[in-house]
Order: C-alpha cells, then structure tokens, then sequence
C-alpha cells in the first residue's frame, strides 16, 4: 500500500534531502525511521521538493510503499489505529529537527513529486542586521540594505508565466527548465522583515534562490525593475546574479489535484516541457 507523509524540518544541520554516504540527509533520516517502525530496511521515499542542504520545510510531502500487513501491525495490542501508532512512534525515534504531521494512506494514483499542481516557498530577507530576531537567525538572510521592497516586487512580477528559466537554474543534463511561475511577490512585515512568496508548477535547481537574487540588485538600486527579466530572455547565468544562502528559503506548501486527477496529473508531469512555438 502506498503512504502520504506529511513533515517539517529544520534544514540546518543536514546536506539536504537527498541520500549521500557519510552525510545526514533528510531523506536518510526518515528513511531509518520508518525502517525502525515497520521493522524493514529503510524503504524508498519519493519526495514532492528535493531541498539543498541548508533549506527547511514546514510543508514537505513524500510517498512510501510499504507491506500492509507490517502497517496494520503498528498499533500492536492498543486500539489506536495504525496511523495514530506512525505519528507515535515516528515521533519517538525521529531527532529534534524532524516532524511528521501526518501519516495516510495515499489515494489512488498518487504520486508526491509528479501530481503536485505547484510548491510554495517562502523566503526571508533583513536589510537592517540591529532588527534581528536571534531566534530567527536559521531562517532569515541578512543584507547589506536598505532594500526597496517595492521595486523588488515589481520586478518579480515581471517574470511570471511559462518561461524557460535557464538563466536562474543549474543545469541537469537531459533536463528541461521550461517552468511555470504562479505566484512571486515580496512584502514588507512590520518587523522589517522582507518575505518573498514564490510558487511555481515545479522548479529547478537553485531555481528560487536565483529569483531572489535576481532581484536584490533591483532592491538596492544597482539595476532597474526591467533587468531580471532582461538577464533571463538571455538564457545564461549572469555574474550579478547571486545565488542566495540556503537558510533563507521554506518550503511551505505542495499542492495536488483533487483524488481523481491525481493519476493524469502525474501523466502530464512526467512529459517534458517545452515553450509554446511562435507562429511562422
């Protein structure tokens, strides 16, 4: 039978998620845990956002396929039922920086990484070093400001739609990064805090760190609103754009269809995406 794993955490202390020998990785960690759980080997995770090292999540998704039999086992002699006795013990043998909010069975056809619709991240930025929250120190970058959030909006704006992002990925070989941006706006809190809100169908590698860093140069008054978008009609990796650290960046929210698209959706993602052909 196939799982739905809800989770957070808090990517400081890990070389991402994906499995790397001699490195503690989210995947690795979560991994084991369900190993211990349902007395197996660790089983194979498939995860909605593949984070780089650094980066937290609040609202990560991941599929597991497991013996139903082992998973009806989970609750033992209580009456909980065996999703309860996952929370449980999930709970009691995960480290400090890793929650799993939900365990479910997974609807027919679904698939964590191909039927997500779209991912939202969240990512913190601060202009002003006397205005940092301590406790805020892991998840919020801090600047060498005044940022002008206004400008950085608008040329967030400016970038949205279905566009081939080449010039803020790196690249895979045999990889595709024509992608649609949803969503990617930027706010000022009332604690001079800097949030950027990106959502896009999927993204690709250091995809939204290089947005961010696409538009700093704006917010500082270096470039105008129209250069972000100018740096990528030219399809490469410009040196003013900055990569920007890890920290900063959540993953906040994976989104799917409802139950009975889950199965097309995933057929639609795993066809390559190409940019629409103008007319001769």
């Amino acid at each position: 039978m196939r799982l739905r794993i809800d989770f957070a955490y808090d990517g400081t202390d890990f070389s991402g998620w994906a499995a790397q020998p001699g490195r503690r990785t989210v995947e690795q960690t979560l991994a084991t845990a369900f190993g211990t759980i349902l007395r197996t080997d660790p089983p194979k995770l498939t995860v909605a956002g593949r984070t780089d090292a650094g980066v937290h999540a609040r609202g990560a998704v991941c599929h597991l396929d497991v013996d139903p039999v082992r998973y009806a086992a989970l609750p033992g002699r209580s009456d909980r039922t065996p999703e309860e006795a996952a929370l449980t013990r999930l709970a009691g043998v995960l480290p400090a920086d890793v929650v799993v909010r939900q365990v479910a069975p997974a609807a027919p056809g679904f698939d964590a990484r191909f039927s997500a619709t779209s991912r939202r991240y969240l990512y913190r930025l601060l202009d002003d070093h006397a205005l940092l929250d301590p406790m805020r120190r892991r998840d919020t970058v801090v600047v060498r400001g005044p940022l002008d959030a206004d400008a950085m909006h608008a040329a967030a704006r400016k970038l949205l739609g279905l566009k081939d992002f080449a010039a803020f990925c790196k690249r895979r070989e045999g990889a595709t990064t024509v992608r649609t941006l949803l969503d990617y706006r930027w706010i000022r809190r009332d604690d001079g805090v800097l949030e950027a809100t990106v959502v896009a169908d999927a993204f690709c590698h250091s995809m939204v760190r290089c947005l961010v860093g696409a538009v700093v140069p704006v917010g500082l008054g270096r470039e105008s609103p129209d250069w972000p978008l100018r740096v990528l009609a030219g399809g490469t990796r410009d040196p003013r754009v900055t990569v920007m650290p890890p920290h900063g960046l959540s993953l906040e929210e994976v989104s799917y269809p409802p139950d009975d698209e889950l199965a097309s959706r995933a057929t639609e993602s795993r066809a390559v995406r190409t940019l629409p052909t103008a007319p001769a």
